[in-house]
């Protein structure tokens, strides 16, 4: 939607709605709310039952409780706002609520992301050093990474907002989202976005990037470590205890390098493959993590049936 040339000092955005459903977007809002519950029931379940069942008061749990806190926070930063567009047509954001729940998406992504590094470390050493797991990752190394991976996030990724907040927004204001992403709103500026740009692809490739070889590196080992195993039952048994972890790594990796590759080279693409990625990347993880721990921790299984 074309603006005035004119540089305006308080900007206003607006989201990206389905293209050629928009008579449709209320219906189309039924999914991806009926989605954001499932991850509110999935992710609060799982901190109610590692509050409540002392045998999970371990740091492979307390990483869960991590990611699963985290999940909550960016999926509630935003998908009410999107369901709020869809439903009610409130497509315009304000420039300072578009940089705060951009700043929320990228540095919670950037803190689940130290986490699952956290738990992969986790995992190779109970595998390759069990005789000191308990030593190594007490309840308060816990904590302390916990605080690391938010002041990593913060630090990584606060600049961002920061960089664009000076710039000039005098076109076109349409987002290519439904939501607000530091490498959208850098493209609508109207001047040199250089600097911003440059600084947003080192702190991915700093933390996410970073992060993602040491995950790789750490089941490397952990490999080496099970095939030194004589009996295959042995092996299997030992390696199925990092299959959830795997499908966790994987479940927030993937749509988020679609996503960043969508946003590198797909200016060509469809706009319905932009709000799918989009949606793809916030609300995937949130409700796939709580199912795969659901699914592969007996104890989680048990407690919730006796919620129910």
């Amino acid at each position: 939607m074309p603006f005035s040339n004119s540089s305006d000092l308080n900007p206003h955005f607006i989201l990206a709605s389905i293209p050629g459903l928009e008579a449709a977007q209320a219906w189309m809002a039924v999914p991806l709310c009926s989605a954001y519950l499932l991850a509110v029931t999935g992710n609060g379940a799982v901190l109610l039952v590692v509050r409540a069942e002392p045998s999970l008061h371990a740091p492979m749990y307390f990483f869960l409780c991590m990611l699963a806190a985290i999940d909550l926070a960016l999926a509630t930063a935003t998908v009410p706002r999107i369901l709020s567009f869809y439903w009610f047509d409130s497509r315009e954001i304000s420039f300072g609520a578009c940089l705060l729940q951009m700043f929320l998406i990228h540095t919670l992504s950037a803190i689940e992301s130290t986490v699952l590094l956290a738990m992969a470390v986790d995992r190779y050493v109970a595998i390759c050093h069990p005789l000191r797991h308990a030593a190594i990752l007490t309840n308060a190394a816990t904590a302390k990474i916990g605080l690391l991976a938010m002041a990593r996030g913060v630090l990584f990724f606060l600049p961002l907002p920061l960089l664009l907040l000076p710039l000039p927004f005098c076109g076109s204001r349409a987002l290519s989202h439904s939501f607000c992403l530091h490498q959208d709103v850098m493209n609508l500026a109207c001047a040199n976005t250089t600097p911003s740009m440059v600084y947003g692809l080192t702190a991915i490739l700093l933390v996410m990037g970073l992060d993602a070889i040491l995950i790789c590196l750490s089941y490397i080992l952990i490999l080496k470590a099970v095939l030194r195993l004589a009996a295959w039952r042995e092996r299997l048994k030992v390696f199925s205890t990092c299959i959830a972890h795997i499908c966790v790594v994987l479940a927030f990796y993937v749509p988020l390098i679609g996503l960043s590759v969508v946003h590198r080279f797909g200016k060509d693409l469809a706009p319905l493959v932009h709000i799918i990625m989009g949606n793809i990347y916030i609300l995937v993880p949130a409700v796939l993590n709580p199912i795969i721990y659901g699914v592969r921790t007996k104890q989680i299984q048990r407690r919730i049936l006796s919620f129910i």
